[in-house]
């Protein structure tokens, strides 16, 4: 049987590079290499691209050599340069394991568009419109789901302080993780917040504080045929979660931890895993993602944000919730490949 040839792209100049080379390094535990083979390609910190051996440790300067996906679909490849000349390697289908900014905002789903190689996860416009967290609060509102109250800082503008209902929280509108992200108690804190998340994005969101469990729902497949992992719950001992933001995430967060399956009801999880289902499809998400929601005291559900291409590290929220309702991450990386080959799981 003929391997299916899968370029995995990890790294990207985000700040979520070491993230996505943790996510590849899992995935490369997890491959069926009986039915794969796996075609690396990394992206360095400063945006040079690679065709490696792999996503170890110090992958940047081991048996690389200059690659480039190439718009040209009757190439459904890359371009590899050897010997000052380049040579072609074909595609089958593209894993793009890249995190935040130029990840899951379009950009690298827009240049798979024009190679013609089919690809796991969401097209251009549900990147981006998830990416764009005020655009995405926007189109939910107005199916009904609930979302918090919120402010858009754009550009030079400035903010109104006195008008605010603090608590806040301050973050870059188009960033991953929690880059950039503050809260905020009081008006006198909004500037260095706002030059803050302004690092990450010209354009900064205000949210109103949600009161309530911040809870999670992975998805997996598309349209009405969707997959629910187990609904997870944050617990926090102290300030606001952090995604990606610890010293050794391995060894656990100084402030979280992660309940899977959620310790809440019955009623709740299901009306979660449903709620995760219909944002989905209001958004337009394809293969997978990562819904983050707030679970009030009422029993109301909040959107908080959506992962188009969330953490596949081994202790990334995702594979955790999969692996719960039954389903490890080599069976997610296959439903993947499949679903995005035939268009079914």
């Amino acid at each position: 049987m003929n391997k299916l040839k899968v370029g995995i792209i990890f790294g990207g100049s985000s700040e979520e590079h070491p993230v996505s080379v943790k996510s590849a390094q899992e995935i490369a535990k997890n491959l069926d290499f009986e039915r794969y083979e796996p075609i690396w390609i990394g992206i360095t910190a400063s945006g040079t691209w690679k065709l490696c051996d792999g996503p170890d440790v110090g992958w940047e300067s081991r048996n690389c050599r200059t690659a480039v996906l190439s718009p040209d679909r009757n190439v459904h490849g890359l371009l590899v340069l050897e010997q000052a000349e380049y040579e072609t390697v074909r595609l089958d289908v593209v894993f793009p394991v890249l995190h935040g900014t130029l990840g899951e905002d379009g950009a690298i789903q827009g240049l798979l568009e024009l190679t013609g190689i089919p690809y796991v996860g969401c097209d251009v416009p549900s990147s981006a419109l998830c990416m764009d967290k005020s655009r995405a609060y926007t189109v939910a509102k107005s199916t009904g789901i609930a979302t918090p109250n919120f402010w858009v800082v754009a550009g030079n503008e400035k903010a109104a302080p006195d008008q605010l209902p603090y608590p806040v929280f301050v973050k870059p509108a188009r960033s991953g993780s929690s880059f950039g992200v503050s809260k905020v108690t009081g008006e006198e804190d909004l500037p260095s917040a706002l030059d803050c998340a302004r690092q990450y994005d010209s354009k900064v969101l205000i949210e109103e504080a949600v009161v309530g469990s911040e809870v999670g729902c992975a998805i997996l497949g598309e349209g009405f045929d969707l997959v629910a992992g187990e609904v997870d719950r944050v617990a926090l001992s102290h300030g606001f979660f952090r995604i990606h933001q610890e010293d050794s995430p391995e060894t656990g967060s100084e402030n979280s931890t992660f309940i899977v399956p959620a310790d809440i009801s019955d009623e709740s999880r299901r009306l979660i895993q449903d709620t995760a289902k219909a944002i989905y499809r209001t958004l337009g998400c394809k293969g997978l993602a990562r819904v983050d929601m707030f679970l009030k005291e009422d029993g109301q559900v909040v959107l908080n944000e959506v992962n188009t291409m969330p953490g596949m590290t081994s202790y990334s929220r995702y594979p955790r919730m999969m692996a719960a309702a039954g389903l490890p991450l080599s069976g997610v990386i296959d439903r993947l490949v499949s679903l995005t080959l035939h268009g079914k799981e």
